[in-house]
């Protein structure tokens, strides 16, 4: 991510490459929010979108407590489809996300679920009705507990641990790289493989819709290329629909259908995620370059 600082030289951007001149990141987050001049409508996001929205957000206002975060944000994936939210810190990414799942408190809009109103849902109930699950940044798996147990800690939802089990055995028949490590501490797990974990564990109640809070955070680019190929099959394969935030704009949007680039809690452009891609102010602002 972009780095505050006012030495002269190459600083690390939001993105993979350098950028040639220094920008704090306030800097980035004002320049960022010029661009809501072209702030784009409910008639642009409904056009990103192949067929009808399975999942959609209306005017969304919502923070923690009394702190009011996201001003009136809406948005639209279609099924099968992924989109990638990308903006400065403090732009409001995760709690677009946490707002979905219920982690954070809604003051106003609404959210839709392929046609159902969901907003008030609990986090469990979005989890086993609506069937959306939110995979977490890193560091969520519990070390001393077994791959196995972790997954099955996935399906405490599940009406039996039978159901668990069996949902738990066709994860390690998809992914034979943790069907090596079935019995051994979380602990023991390299960064791609504690990933792959978190985000088989959010698989065990099959869900239509995956939240992803940072997938590629702190790995290796090894390990990176690993999960963007994981979700890639979930999309095209399984048809999940998938909405993450991701730092490492350029992957995220490679990855991505769709982009949305938020400042201080509001959209300020979306588009096709190679569109965004190709932006000058994107790119300079968020790819270094």
């Amino acid at each position: 991510m972009a780095k505050s600082g006012h030495s002269r030289g190459t600083i690390s951007g939001y993105g993979l490459g350098e950028l040639g001149t220094s920008l704090s990141v306030e800097a980035v987050a004002r320049e960022a929010a010029k661009l809501a001049e072209k702030t784009p409508d409910l008639s642009q996001l409904d056009a990103l979108v192949d067929g009808t929205p399975i999942l959609s957000l209306d005017q969304l206002v919502a923070g923690y407590d009394r702190m009011e975060i996201l001003h009136g944000l809406s948005l639209r994936v279609g099924s099968g489809q992924s989109l990638c939210l990308i903006g400065p810190n403090g732009a409001g990414k995760s709690t677009v996300l946490h707002s979905i799942y219920g982690f954070a408190n809604v003051m106003g809009g609404k959210i839709v679920l392929d046609g159902n109103d969901i907003t008030r849902l609990e986090p469990n109930r979005k989890l086993k009705e609506a069937g959306i699950a939110y995979v977490l940044q890193d560091n969520s798996v519990f070390p001393d507990m077994t791959v196995e147990e972790n997954l099955l800690m996935g399906g405490f939802l599940l009406p039996s641990q039978s159901d668990a089990r069996a949902a738990a055995n066709a994860i390690f028949d998809k992914y034979p790289r943790l069907a090596e490590r079935r019995k051994q501490p979380a602990r023991v797990l390299s960064g791609g493989e504690r990933r792959l974990l978190e985000i088989s564990r959010a698989l065990v109640m099959n869900p239509k819709v995956l939240l992803i809070d940072e997938p590629s955070i702190g790995l290796e680019p090894r390990y990176i290329d690993m999960v963007f190929n994981i979700l890639a099959d979930l999309q095209h394969n399984e048809k999940k629909t998938i909405v993450l935030v991701e730092q490492n704009a350029k992957k995220g949007l490679e990855f991505s259908d769709i982009g949305y680039v938020l400042a201080a809690g509001q959209l300020v452009l979306a588009g096709r995620g190679d569109e965004l891609l190709r932006n000058p102010e994107v790119g300079r602002l968020f790819l270094g370059g």
